[in-house]
C-alpha cells in the first residue's frame, strides 16, 4: 500500500481502516487480539499516523477498544451485544426492504440480481469469503435503494459492526435463498411482502448467530491471508 494517496483513491487512513476491518470481519484478527500500530504500519508500508487514524475510526465504529496499559484490542461481542444489534438491524432492514420495493429502478434491480448470482456462484465454488462479501453488499444495497437519508444516517455509524454480523454465517445456502426471495418481492414492487421476508430473514439470522456464539467453532477457510 503506497504512502501517498493516488488520484481517485480514498484517503490512506480509509484504506488502512478497510484492510483492518476486513481482517477483523474475516476472523484473521480475532476477538480480544491486540493490534500493534507499528506492526501494521510496517506490514502495509505506511507511516504510523494513518494507522492511528484508522484505529480511531474503527473505535468509533465499535470494532476495537482502546484500554489503558493493554493497547488496542479487537472487540469481543457478547450475546447481549448481538441481541442489541439485531434489534436495530430488524427495524432498519424491514423499512429498507419496504422502501426498496417502492423506489427501485432498473439499475438497482440489475445490481441486486448480480449480487444474488455472485452469491450463488460463490456457494457453488465454496468461496466463503465471497459469500460473505456478497451478503454484506446485498444488505448495503437495500439501504441505498431505499433512498431515505435518515435511514442511511443511522446505518453508517453501525456499518462496521453490521458487516461483522453479516459474516457470522453458518448457513450460507439458507441466506442466499432468502436474499433471492427478497429480491423477487422488491422486483415485483410488493412492499409488504418484501418487508415480511426481510423480517423473517433477520430473525432467522439472529437465531443462527446466537447459536454460533453459544457453540464457538472455527469456520472453514477463515485462516490468515496468503
Amino acid at each position: 500500500m503506497p504512502e501517498e494517496q493516488r488520484g481517485g483513491r480514498s484517503p490512506l487512513r480509509e484504506q488502512v481502516r478497510e484492510e483492518l476491518r476486513s481482517r477483523i470481519n474475516e476472523g484473521v484478527i480475532k476477538p480480544g487480539e491486540r493490534i500493534y500500530e507499528h506492526l501494521v504500519a510496517s506490514e502495509l508500508g505506511v507511516s504510523r499516523n494513518p494507522v492511528r487514524e484508522a484505529i480511531r475510526m474503527l473505535e468509533s465504529e465499535g470494532l476495537v477498544v482502546v484500554e489503558p496499559r493493554r493497547g488496542v484490542l479487537v472487540r469481543r461481542f457478547d450475546p447481549r451485544d448481538v441481541e442489541d444489534l439485531f434489534d436495530v438491524r430488524e427495524a432498519m432492514e424491514v423499512l429498507a426492504a419496504r422502501l426498496a420495493a417502492r423506489r427501485r429502478g432498473a439499475e438497482d434491480l440489475d445490481r441486486l440480481r448480480q449480487l444474488t448470482e455472485a452469491g450463488r456462484l460463490a456457494l457453488v465454488r465454496g468461496d466463503l469469503a465471497e459469500v460473505d462479501r456478497t451478503n454484506s453488499d446485498f444488505h448495503e444495497d437495500l439501504i441505498r435503494i431505499a433512498d431515505n437519508r435518515r435511514l442511511h444516517d443511522v446505518w453508517m455509524p453501525l456499518q462496521g459492526q453490521l458487516h461483522w454480523l453479516f459474516r457470522q454465517n453458518s448457513e450460507p445456502e439458507r441466506v442466499w435463498h432468502e436474499h433471492r426471495d427478497i429480491l423477487d418481492a422488491v422486483q415485483d414492487g410488493d412492499d409488504e411482502l418484501a418487508a415480511a421476508l426481510a423480517l423473517r430473514h433477520v430473525r432467522s439470522a439472529r437465531r443462527m448467530v446466537l447459536a454460533m456464539l453459544a457453540q464457538p467453532r472455527e469456520r472453514p477457510g477463515a485462516g490468515p491471508r496468503p
